[in-house]
């Protein structure tokens, strides 16, 4: 079999992920001249639901699409599989995109979700003496780099007094910063939820700071550029059915928790405390979320996390594209 780029993209990805299988098959004729939504998801959150409910298929159906879905770790890992090529369309935080469109990834943002401020944490063990973010300063904090909690810690230590390098920050995916964090090889760990409620319920950890007053933990769609300027009709019925998707859940978070538990690997009750923590109502970027993410890529830049400076204005879908 010839190996064509989009496949050895494919297939890249797949070896980066959670052990996901390289996207190396034969299609037959039928499947190679059909066309296919690759959606990029993570672990939790409304494309989850959107997945396991089956709507977006029946609403491409009629528009001769199909959809193919592929699990990541976490924003950043999601983000390069769309430089690559190896997905069209998928969720992350504010921090993803920003480090992503750095990197000089064809990303466009498509929609965004409301504020969910209380939605990630600074947490410390329950036994922890630390009982305020200044008191961080000389320890370690673990986090997943380059995604939203960089920044809730970038703002904590600011409002507390303390510069970024105060701290020392290890860089771990969710996984290995909630053993780092139980072994106590780590003094803090900044995660988002579900993880964050589940160490809340499970080791009892405590809250240092979250984002409320501090930061918006918007959760923001995002396209390849290519792919949503060629197939506005497809975005734009993805858009509907994330839209849908997200009534439902307000309407029906305990149901909504017990269809993520399985997949999510965490039980309905803890998935609970994390919907209720989530914000619903997507929409298209106005000015306001535009210049509030550009303040976050504007301080990446100023702390030499990202090389040089970008405008977030230039990756935003216009309207009627």
């Amino acid at each position: 079999m010839r190996i064509t780029r989009r496949l050895f993209n494919a297939a890249l990805v797949g070896a980066l992920t959670l052990g996901l299988s390289p996207l190396l098959t034969t299609a037959s004729p039928a499947q190679a001249a059909e066309k296919v939504l690759r959606v990029g998801y993570q672990k939790y959150g409304t494309l989850v639901l959107l997945k396991g409910r089956g709507t977006l298929e029946a609403k491409l159906a009629p528009l001769g699409w199909s959809v193919q879905w592929t699990e990541f770790p976490g924003g950043p890992q999601l983000l390069e599989a769309l430089n690559v090529g190896a997905i069209d369309f998928g969720s992350t935080g504010e921090a993803p995109p920003i480090f992503a469109q750095a990197a000089g990834a064809p990303l466009v943002y498509v929609a965004h979700e409301p504020p969910a401020p209380k939605g990630e944490a600074i947490l410390v063990p329950k036994d922890s003496p630390l009982r305020s973010v200044a008191d961080l300063k000389g320890k370690t904090v673990v986090l997943n780099k380059g995604s939203n909690v960089h920044y809730l810690l970038v703002k904590a230590l600011e409002e507390a007094g303390l510069a970024y390098g105060d701290v020392k920050v290890s860089f771990l995916p969710p996984a290995d910063g909630r053993a780092a964090f139980e072994q106590g090889s780590a003094d803090a760990w900044a995660i988002w939820d579900p993880f964050q409620a589940a160490a809340e319920v499970a080791v009892e950890a405590r809250t240092l700071r979250n984002g409320e007053g501090i930061v918006s933990n918007h959760q923001f769609y995002l396209g390849a550029k290519p792919f949503v300027d060629a197939n506005g009709a497809a975005i734009d019925t993805l858009i509907s059915a994330i839209g849908e998707i997200d009534e439902w859940t307000r309407a029906n978070p305990g149901e909504a928790a017990a269809k993520l538990a399985p997949s999510v690997g965490i039980p309905a009750d803890i998935l609970t405390r994390a919907l209720e923590r989530q914000s619903f109502g997507v929409k298209p970027l106005d000015g306001s979320v535009i210049a509030e993410q550009q303040r976050i890529a504007d301080t990446f830049h100023a702390l030499g996390l990202i090389p040089a400076p970008i405008k977030i204005a230039d990756a935003v879908r216009k309207a009627g594209s």
